[in-house]
């Protein structure tokens, strides 16, 4: 340490404790002076140093922005595979200048048109996409079924292929006839619960009554909060209830249990119109109040406003 170093500190320590106080406030009211008249005198500097700030950070949002990578989905094909299995079907070899043989070979032109012996099955009534599913190389399999007038059902794959953005297709290969899906295993809820005529099957029927025939007004049965609209035009001129079963023990009570009490029930039904009668199954949510069953939610649809379609 240089003499006049040590020299200060060893003077310092031998002032007064208040003296070296008054010395340390000298020493900061000094350097605010000093930085205020660094910024009086460097207005310049300030200057530049504001008006690079906007260009670092536009700098950095630029690089930021080439590393975001936008990428759009690829259409699915499936509408396109199924006119194409639709007009195929529909097509000979030996009359290759129909309509429906045009149609599949502009979609299709390195696929062969099938040449049926005389008396073949008729062509199929309708054509439908069960399912796609894409490959690792960009290309779509999708599966249709073709139905025929006499109830027969024959499945097909058909492979599309598709541009990056997915506005133009092609069929790359002929359809393959293949097995149709097998019945998945579905999770039905637990309506164990046998509900007997009373306040709750009354307002189930009145109410499919109304959202169906349009005889009375639906809000009636809805809880609040509910929004829900009759079928229009209405389908149906009766309905009448078969039979309610409940997810809840609530459901079976001989009286309407306290407010807010909530139960999910399945309702079966017969609907009938001029032509024939039609068994339909509903579920619906009720909510207790006020002595009586209300509406909160008909899960066999999809929801709307407040409450539940």
């Amino acid at each position: 340490m240089p003499p006049d170093t040590h020299t200060r500190e060893s003077e310092a320590a031998a002032l007064p404790a208040g003296v070296r106080l008054e010395a340390m406030r000298r020493r900061v009211h000094l350097s605010r002076l000093a930085v205020w008249a660094l910024i009086a005198a460097g207005p310049a500097a300030l200057c530049v140093a504001v008006t690079s700030t906007p260009t670092t950070v536009a700098a950095a949002a630029s690089e930021k922005s080439t590393n975001v990578r936008v990428s759009s989905a690829a259409a699915d094909p499936r509408g396109y595979a199924q006119l194409f299995l639709g007009a195929w079907l529909r097509s000979t070899a030996d009359a290759a200048t129909t309509a429906q043989a045009r149609l599949a070979q502009s979609m299709a032109p390195d696929v062969e048109l099938p040449d049926p012996a005389s008396g073949a099955p008729s062509v199929p009534t309708g054509v439908t996409a069960v399912r796609s599913a894409q490959r690792e190389n960009g290309g779509w399999s999708v599966t249709l079924a073709a139905q025929y007038g006499d109830g027969a059902v024959r499945y097909y794959t058909v492979p599309v292929v598709t541009d990056q953005s997915g506005t133009s297709f092609t069929v790359t290969g002929a359809p393959a006839v293949v097995a149709g899906p097998s019945r998945a295993t579905v999770h039905t809820p637990d309506f164990g619960v046998t509900v007997p005529e009373g306040d709750l099957s009354s307002a189930v029927g009145e109410f499919l009554t109304a959202y169906l025939t349009g005889a009375g007004e639906v809000d009636r049965y809805l809880a609040p909060g509910v929004t829900l609209s009759a079928v229009s035009p209405a389908p149906y001129t009766a309905v009448s209830v078969q039979q309610i079963s409940a997810a809840d023990e609530a459901a079976a009570s001989e009286h309407v249990p306290a407010d807010g009490t909530t139960v999910r029930v399945q309702a079966a039904v017969d609907a009938e119109d001029s032509a024939a009668r039609w068994p339909l199954a509903y579920e619906l949510t009720l909510k207790a109040r006020s002595g009586r069953w209300e509406i909160a939610a008909l899960e066999s649809g999809t929801s709307q406003g407040g409450g539940a379609r």
